[in-house]
């Protein structure tokens, strides 16, 4: 079995090559581009600058593999397809610090033997995984394989740790429930997502943070032994809620308790464990989609009005209200200085 060279070992790294389309935002990178005997190298590379640092290892002396790598609002959509091999997160790799995002992937064709957390398991096609980048993980592709690999913000998940850590290392089998929903949601959105105009980009971006949400809610529901208690779950289910009626003036404690068959005393003891209300983290979820909307919008076409009205504001003075809450700011003067560099996004 060939291993590619560790970072720091001898010899020259090739550059990597970006075959990228003008017309598109897609980033294509094939190790067709380079000669064969430099093929691994500069997988290895095409890797480590668009996912994480892995090691890689194969069975031949050269390598035939091809990512292809999109954004879609806050995330980002690699297809990988490429020959047998095995993939190891080193814990030297998680040290320099990358990883920042958790990895919810789609086998897409062939097979994937997983190991995380104490866990085996084998993603067969249509299967969905996922993968914590804070932690060691190993990964054999016994056979020429296509992945579609989701990389999520680790705080749009808004998931904690422990139950991060009790949904690696599992097949998710898309045969009912949410799940049934989101692998082909992913399967087609990753063939497309360069067609879709940035506000549109942005919903669907969202949309599918609500599904992973959901189908890990899910997902940890059904093996109560894993959880913490029964709070964990419901409290997974009432932020996938939430998230879906965003948009909705009307939603209040007393709405999402009452249709989660809880009291509202017992809904706002859910949050305290997170350290916020229920309706602060409704306003602070508003905010952001408000103020990726308004971000996107194009100088001197700034309208707040529907901005507001679209994520559950009661309009111009209600946003404005939370903005300067939250931020200090009115919304048109931290758009100013976002435009400035002088704030973040």
């Amino acid at each position: 079995m060939r291993r590619r060279r560790s970072p720091g070992e001898a010899g020259s790294m090739p550059t990597v090559i970006d075959s990228h389309d003008e017309r598109a935002r897609a980033r294509v990178l094939t190790t067709r581009s380079v000669p064969p005997r430099e093929s691994l190298d500069y997988w290895h590379d095409a890797v480590l600058d668009t996912l994480v640092g892995m090691d890689i290892a194969t069975e031949g002396r050269t390598y035939d593999a091809t990512l292809r790598t999109d954004r879609l609002g806050d995330l980002q959509i690699t297809t990988v397809e490429a020959d047998p091999g095995t993939v190891h997160r080193a814990p030297r790799f998680i040290a320099r610090g990358d990883g920042r995002q958790v990895f919810v992937a789609l086998q897409s064709t062939g097979r994937a033997r997983v190991e995380q957390d104490g866990r085996r398991t084998e993603l067969r096609t249509g299967d969905i995984g996922f993968f914590e980048t804070v932690r060691p993980y190993r990964t054999a592709f016994p056979e020429r394989f296509r992945m579609k690999i989701f990389a999520v913000p680790r705080r749009l998940l808004d998931l904690p740790e422990t139950d991060l850590g009790r949904l690696t290392g599992r097949a998710i089998h898309p045969s009912g429930g949410v799940a049934a929903l989101l692998a082909p949601f992913l399967e087609r959105l990753a063939d497309t997502s360069e067609s879709y105009a940035a506000p549109t980009a942005e919903r669907l971006a969202a949309h599918v943070v609500d599904l992973v949400a959901a189908t890990a809610a899910e997902q940890l529901a059904r093996d109560p032994a894993e959880l913490p208690g029964a709070d964990g779950a419901l409290l997974l289910r009432v932020k996938t809620y939430i998230r879906w009626q965003l948009s909705d003036p009307a939603l209040t404690p007393a709405v999402i308790a009452r249709v989660h068959g809880i009291s509202v005393r017992y809904l706002h003891r859910l949050f305290q464990d997170e350290q916020t209300t229920v309706c602060r983290w409704i306003r602070e979820l508003r905010l952001r989609e408000c103020r990726r909307e308004l971000a996107a919008q194009p100088p001197g076409s700034v309208s707040l009005g529907p901005v507001a009205r679209r994520w559950g504001f009661s309009g111009p003075a209600g946003l404005g209200k939370a903005f300067r809450t939250v931020y200090g700011l009115s919304p048109t003067d931290w758009l100013d200085r976002v435009r400035a560099g002088e704030a973040p996004c």
